[in-house]
């Protein structure tokens, strides 16, 4: 019977870090860790702040941003929106010493294969003008027929053990011309999902949340990580 224990613990283990390697979170291989304290949400971006404390408002979540802590933002130095992710918040529950919850996100454009990407936020340059960053798609948009573009937000929950659960949403559309709308932030003015006629940045926040990339991410970062909400 050890034998069979030792067994069962060395698969878990070796799930675990296969997981790891290929960039997939423990929720996705039905292994997930469910929140019960307060979490730091890792960003200096004041939209992404508000969005996500909007997001957890109806779960009771007492948040803290990585600013008011005074935590220094880390390099993102990943190749992929699920690596910065996770980089971010687990530097900020390693320095906090609680759970922290970070967001990776951007617009990929296939006209432009796939740019900008994770590098969505440099287009904005280092004032964060993303009406200039606007501009740069538009310009290199222009004379191709396929305006077709999509959102990609992952979310990372992490805790100072190292331990994060990763989730990716999508919102998929296309980008007009000119950007219409002041209610969103970033490139938000310019996309239009489908099935609507306003851009996200006529959208109001509350409906947003109910449809944007990272609200997809979040409801399956609820499902995973999030104990029954009692009203």
């Amino acid at each position: 019977m050890p034998a069979l224990v030792a067994g069962i613990h060395v698969l878990v283990t070796l799930n675990k870090r296969k997981a790891w390697m290929a960039g997939t979170s423990p929720a996705m291989t039905g292994m997930s860790r469910k929140l019960t304290s307060p979490v730091v949400i890792a960003t200096h971006n004041p939209g992404k702040l508000t969005e996500m404390r909007e997001l957890l408002a109806p779960y009771g979540i007492a948040t803290k941003s990585a600013a008011e802590l005074g935590l220094r933002e880390p390099e993102e130095a990943g190749k992929t929106f699920a690596a910065n992710a996770r980089i971010k918040a687990t530097a900020a529950a390693r320095a906090s010493g609680g759970a922290a919850f970070a967001d990776d996100s951007g617009l990929v454009i296939p006209a432009l294969g796939g740019e900008p990407g994770i590098y969505s936020a440099r287009w904005a340059g280092p004032r964060r003008d993303f009406s200039l960053a606007m501009q740069t798609v538009e310009d290199r948009l222009r004379g191709k027929p396929d305006r077709h573009a999509h959102f990609v937000a992952v979310l990372a929950l992490a805790w100072p053990d190292g331990h994060a659960e990763v989730f990716r949403g999508e919102a998929h559309g296309v980008l007009i011309w000119p950007p219409r709308g002041d209610k969103g932030f970033g490139y938000d003015p310019m996309f239009q999902p489908h099935g609507d006629t306003r851009t996200y940045g006529e959208i109001e926040p509350a409906e947003k949340h109910r449809i944007s990339h990272r609200a997809d991410a979040f409801r399956k970062l609820v499902a995973a990580c999030f104990e029954p909400h009692k009203s």
